[in-house]
């Protein structure tokens, strides 16, 4: 491949553009792959992905995409034979590109079915970000690569400026409304927790002094909302100092049904006598990222 791979919006094509197939796509990089959906690679990252209808387990709710990552799947009948890998260059650029913040080009084919795809050609969706990532088993058994897309974009261009407002007024109302929930939730639950351990981290210990007082994180171990659905209980939260809370979310180390730490961390994760775990949402983090 000889383009160069190239990140966000591309002069002259517009979100909603349309094309009647993927060849058109390739001159300007839009898209630079004619046969695979995955544009990218695990050293520059992710710049477009296609969804045509070619994995089974693929969920498109417009905003929200979660989409299954490349390979091991049979193309005539779109069901998964075989495991995917993490390596494969289009998962491995879908992990750099989550990493490191790059928008990802979502173009919706007609053979996607969706309520938003077209019904020839291909259609240009927007910008999303890559918000998530994870492995499960998917609907033939075999383990898939999964990430979770957000809307980025600015899909106000077709909306009549009454739309708009509306819209804006309804999500402005939600946001507030989001924060105060999530404000209360942090100081009730994930306070009590980091109390009980003294704002020390359960991995390694230490704390993190500033100059308002100890500092430390509550981690979810099974992640909330959709796709996760983890509960905000103390029994699904840990606490940790921020670099093992973002290493624990990136799948870095794991937990053990007794404790012990996998990965890249060794030892066991120390637990108060009054903090009672549930050793589902450890079996869900592991399977998640592939330690189970």
């Amino acid at each position: 491949m000889t383009r160069k791979i190239v990140f966000g919006e591309i002069p002259e094509i517009e979100e909603g553009s349309w094309f009647e197939g993927r060849k058109e796509m390739m001159p300007s990089s839009f898209h630079r792959n004619w046969g695979s959906g995955i544009d990218g690679n695990g050293k520059e990252g992710t710049a477009a992905i296609v969804l045509s209808g070619g994995y089974e387990d693929d969920q498109d709710l417009g905003d929200v995409i979660i989409y299954t990552g490349a390979g091991g799947n049979d193309t005539n009948s779109g069901k998964q034979v075989e495991d995917q890998q993490w390596e494969n260059r289009g998962n491995a650029g879908l992990l750099k590109s989550m990493n490191e913040g790059l928008p990802v080009r979502v173009i919706r084919g007609f053979k996607h079915k969706s309520d938003f795809s077209p019904t020839s050609g291909y259609l240009y969706a927007g910008l999303y970000s890559v918000v998530d990532a994870w492995e499960e088993k998917g609907k033939s058994g075999f383990r898939i690569c999964r990430f979770k897309l957000e809307y980025s974009g600015n899909n106000n261009l077709r909306k009549t400026p009454e739309e708009i407002e509306l819209d804006y007024n309804t999500k402005e109302k939600k946001r507030k409304e989001g924060i105060i929930l999530r404000i209360i939730r942090d100081s009730k639950i994930s306070n009590e927790i980091k109390n009980l351990y003294n704002y020390e981290c359960q991995v390694c210990k230490t704390t993190i002094l500033t100059k308002s007082g100890r500092y430390a994180e509550g981690a979810h171990i099974r992640p909330l909302g959709n796709p996760h659905e983890g509960d905000d209980n103390s029994n699904n939260l840990i606490c940790l100092c921020p670099n093992h809370h973002v290493m624990f979310d990136k799948g870095s180390f794991s937990i053990q049904k007794d404790l012990k730490l996998i990965g890249c961390e060794s030892g066991f994760l120390f637990i108060h006598p009054k903090h009672n775990l549930n050793v589902l949402n450890l079996e869900y983090h592991r399977i998640c990222h592939g330690y189970n």
